[in-house]
């Protein structure tokens, strides 16, 4: 089952993503969908207004989390190239609701960084409650997958130890364009197996970024379990597990994004993400 957020005459609607139709669920918005109990259920019986698939607008896929939780340096081949050590534990950081885009909506560069950069990720999104959990119980949070572009302005992340001020510049971050809902796992069980599935980001048609999320160092149930020991997670939560090798500041010269570049973010078995940028307009 895909359920999406997409625009509409009045506002919002989560929506389930059925072959032909899109076919509205009650909330407005996945978060909401996602905090009643009976999520699945619902989902799957719903018969409200049906929409084309071809007149889709996608609202950003979880447009109100309560939180969203980055990782970094966690793809194996990446790592041991640029000649480190596997990590012990996750690098963690933070990025506000405001950077969070939809599927095909524009990517605004800012206008006080010239150094935006792609970075092409599996998301995780929560779909129950969660606060010290064990494999087992961040297997069940998992309600499923999307996609994610980790748009980061390199000047700013490398002005200090901390990256946030890099990476939560508004209107940059595309999510979606839908979850790819996971089937709940056995009562009891949990897995640390990752996902495998080919990730892939182009900019302008050209290959950037090629990977599987197969080579992640700490699966998406080791995040889950490892991030609820620090905060509660919440339905709608969004943990974004990190980049493969392939951004454009590593490149030489660095390949940073302009003004008109079409930038596609693509996970097999996921979904695709298609975002033009756009230099800030600033207000005269």
């Amino acid at each position: 089952m895909r359920l999406a957020t997409v625009r509409t005459a009045t506002g919002t609607a989560a929506v389930r993503i059925d072959e032909e139709v899109a076919v509205e669920v009650g909330p407005s918005d996945l978060v909401e969908l996602l905090g009643d109990p009976q999520w699945r259920q619902r989902a799957a019986r719903a018969t409200g207004t049906e929409h084309a698939l071809g007149s889709l607008d996608y609202a950003p896929l979880v447009g109100r989390p309560d939180k969203v939780v980055c990782v970094g340096l966690n793809y194996r081949q990446h790592i041991l190239e640029m000649g480190r050590e596997l990590p012990d534990h996750p690098t963690l950081f933070a990025k506000y609701r405001g950077a969070l885009i939809g599927a095909h909506d524009d990517i605004v560069l800012p206008a006080v960084s010239p150094a935006m950069d792609f970075e092409a990720e599996l998301g995780v999104v929560i779909g129950q409650r969660l606060r010290y959990g064990d494999p087992a119980g961040a297997a069940a949070a998992i309600a499923g997958w999307t996609v994610v572009n980790d748009v980061t302005a390199r000047d700013w992340q490398n002005r200090t130890a901390q990256w946030l001020q890099g990476k939560t510049f508004e209107a940059t971050t595309p999510v979606g364009p839908w979850l790819e809902v996971a089937e709940p796992p056995a009562s009891g069980a949990a897995s640390s197996v990752v996902p495998s599935w080919p990730l892939s980001c182009t900019v302008n048609g050209e290959p950037m970024q090629r990977a599987d999320t197969a080579d992640l160092v700490f699966s998406p149930v080791d995040l889950v379990a490892y991030v609820s020991q620090v905060v509660t997670l919440e339905p709608g939560d969004l943990i974004a597990t990190g980049t493969p090798g392939g951004v454009g500041h590593a490149r030489r010269p660095p390949r940073y994004l302009a003004d008109g570049d079409v930038v596609v973010t693509r996970i097999d078995g996921v979904g695709e993400l298609r975002n033009t940028c756009r230099a800030e307009a600033l207000a005269t």
